[in-house]
């Protein structure tokens, strides 16, 4: 019931603006608005704080569903809940109620802010420091490739508190977009998800309350991948989203192209590609689907499942949308039709949330 839900709103009132939000690389605030009518665009949030208390499947069905249509809008749920899942899993009961209300409402999106210039794969070597003053913490630093930045209010920030102790010595912070010396960088030229703005935040002697700290000094790292370990499969379901668009649009295609007398779906060729499409896809989703119900129960190989969920889900969704490319032909090799965006949005699936080669290095050491 809730995927034909989703699917009926993501096909009326998403779909409709994907090509546009692509192209003129602007927000898909025709999406959000659809999805906090719905009540969507944040399912995830416990219902003790006004959200609708979704479990981690259902959410990974949201942004699948959302994915189909768009891959931009898709980062509107999955991004809100990479950025206050933190604040879920380590925040006080103050916090929790401060910041995931207004994200329950529709109020305000969550963004995450991990990543550094200087500190990709390689976190821990971030440079923000957040400095003790008193009742309050002071922040400086740069924060690059933050999804959804200068549009979300809140955002998680991880900034070293102790220098000494390297991943031991980063704390977690909730920011707010109104803080006085947060600003923005501009938005990044990319190749694919152009509606969902990517930018630097930056920190100038950012002054913020002691008690928006999220969890204890020092905890900030292990509480920023243990939000990985859950929200990589939030990204296997983005992955899986964007290939089942592209499959379904191949498919119809070779349907109605003739070549040499007939649909070119009568040819043995296309029907083991599009084999070869739909079985990949739905491994991919299997374990995609296996690796949401780890996150829920949070069982003890969610690591491996989650980096594997993401890895080979991102995987089959670029060889699905560089096939369906292939089976329009020429076709699919311009604008007028959507496989050439989808093939575009997948590639990022294999890069953010940790690469696809930092996925193999955490499923090498968390071999169940």
């Amino acid at each position: 019931m809730l995927r034909e839900t989703i699917r009926s709103l993501a096909e009326s009132k998403i779909a409709p603006f994907a090509a546009a939000v692509d192209e003129e690389g602007r927000f898909p605030q025709e999406a959000l608005d659809a999805l906090v009518a719905s009540d969507l665009h944040a399912v995830h949030v416990p219902e003790e704080y006004g959200g609708a208390g979704a479990d981690a499947l259902a959410t990974v069905i949201v942004i699948e569903e959302v994915a189909r249509a768009c891959a931009s809008s898709s980062l509107i749920p999955a991004v809100n809940k990479l950025g206050s899942l933190p604040v879920i899993l380590s925040g006080s009961e103050e916090l929790k109620r401060k910041y995931l209300g207004p994200l329950a409402k529709g109020d305000a999106m969550f963004s995450y802010a991990l990543s550094e210039p200087d500190a990709g794969s390689d976190a821990a070597g971030m440079k923000t420091k957040a400095v003790r003053d008193g009742d309050f913490w002071v922040l400086n630093g740069v924060k690059r490739w933050i999804t959804n930045a200068g549009v979300s209010e809140y955002y998680t920030v991880m900034a070293v508190t102790d220098p000494t102790k390297r991943s031991k010595g980063i704390s977690a912070f909730v920011v707010e977009k109104s803080d006085e010396g947060v600003s923005f960088g501009a938005p990044e030229r990319k190749l694919g998800i152009k509606g969902s703005p990517t930018r630097e935040v930056y920190l100038d002697n950012v002054r913020i309350p002691a008690d928006r700290m999220i969890g204890e000094e020092g905890t900030g790292f292990a509480t920023a991948m243990k939000t990985l370990d859950h929200t990589r499969v939030t990204i296997a379901a983005q992955a899986l989203g964007i290939a089942q668009g592209a499959l379904d649009y191949a498919k119809g295609y070779v349907q109605e192209r003739k070549q040499f007398g007939k649909p070119i779906a009568d040819f043995q060729g296309i029907q083991f590609m599009l084999a070869d499409m739909a079985m990949k896809l739905e491994a991919a989703r299997q374990l995609t689907y296996a690796a949401a119900a780890k996150s829920e129960r949070v069982d003890g190989d969610l690591t491996f499942f989650g980096a594997a969920a993401k890895c080979f889900a991102s995987d089959v969704a670029m060889e699905v949308t560089t096939d369906a490319v292939q089976l329009l032909g020429g076709y699919g090799y311009t604008r007028d039709y959507p496989v050439e965006r989808m093939m575009r949005d997948a590639k990022i699936t294999q890069i953010y949330e940790g690469t696809n080669q930092v996925q193999r290095i955490v499923m090498a050491r968390n071999l169940p």
